[in-house]
């Protein structure tokens, strides 16, 4: 767990991170947003001293950082940057390699764990290992990036707008990919982003800054419907807000029990994954135009069944 307490940053008569106190759970994604100078990238650098707190605390699984010198703090937490920040005249395995063996790790302990980090980025080491930077596409390259800063095993990731650089498609497999490595690896990640979507799509948790404050800390559910602040609200409500709620549900988890001799309207003729959100959902249902359909589990098993009335209900901000 991450605790920040009273976290504050002064440059001179200004103030841009002030009085900062939130709880980051351990193995969640806590999406920090704001507008331009809100103060999310201090924030961000303060966790890993890049910047020091002019006053406040940081604590990381009950250890006080301030304890710690600044360059083996660092070494145990991942640190991914917008344009990733490779070193250009190494090659990909190389990179990856580069705190590694700063912590002395064997050749083979390097090796291995290079290997699982590129298939778990989707990189096949053999064609890519040996590749420097300048062969890769901006994806590929984003995605070394991530490599490089789970290389040591850190429990915690911090994530500087990493995804902004790259156009819309790759930039949601991106995005996907962060989330598949976060449930191999089970890190713990911070993430500075000045986009709400990504915020909401990526986020367990979303601290809404403005000013070097933060003014609501909270579940990406609880900003759409009880939004604190008036710029939350706004912030939160770009775009629709039902569809944004549909979101955050999966069809597993609203799937209602299938009545007793297994109809639903009729027998449904549309089978949905039970990872697919409500939005998804409700696209093949209403695409199919059917009133309902079958949310199945990975193997194959009905769960139960989910109706478009019922997917429109949870729609609706409460």
């Amino acid at each position: 767990m991450i605790v920040l307490e009273g976290l504050t940053k002064r440059y001179g008569p200004a103030t841009v991170v002030d009085a900062v106190s939130i709880a980051v759970e351990r193995d969640s994604i806590t999406a920090i947003v704001g507008t331009s100078g809100s103060g999310k990238s201090t924030l961000l650098r303060m966790i890993n001293r890049l910047v020091e707190p002019s006053a406040g605390r940081v604590w990381i699984d009950g250890r006080d950082t301030a304890g710690e010198p600044p360059h083996l703090l660092r070494r145990r937490i991942g640190y991914v940057i917008q344009g990733n920040g490779l070193f250009p005249h190494r090659t990909v395995a190389q990179n990856v390699a580069t705190v590694p063996r700063l912590l002395g790790w064997s050749e083979a302990r390097i090796a291995a764990r290079t290997t699982q980090l590129l298939e778990a980025v989707q990189l096949d080491p053999a064609r890519y290992a040996d590749q420097y930077p300048h062969a890769l596409s901006g994806g590929q390259q984003q995605r070394v990036g991530v490599a490089r800063a789970l290389a040591a095993e850190p429990k915690v990731l911090l994530m500087d707008e990493p995804f902004g650089a790259l156009d819309p498609i790759l930039r949601a497999k991106a995005q996907e990919d962060l989330l598949a490595v976060r449930r191999r690896f089970g890190t713990t990640i911070v993430l500075v982003t000045h986009d709400i979507d990504e915020a909401f799509r990526l986020g367990d948790r979303i601290a809404v800054m403005r000013h070097g404050r933060i003014l609501q800390y909270d579940r990406p559910a609880a900003l759409l419907t009880r939004p604190a602040d008036p710029f939350v609200a706004e912030l939160a409500g770009r775009g629709d807000r039902s569809l944004r709620l549909l979101s955050l549900t999966t069809a597993g988890d609203a799937a209602e029990a299938a009545p007793a001799g297994g109809g639903a309207d009729g027998e449904p003729v549309v089978r949905i994954p039970a990872g697919a959100s409500l939005r998804e959902a409700l696209s093949e249902l209403v695409w199919r135009g059917v009133p309902a359909g079958w949310v199945v589990d990975p193997d194959g098993t009905v769960r139960g069944v989910l109706r478009v009335d019922s997917i429109l209900a949870h729609g609706r901000p409460r």
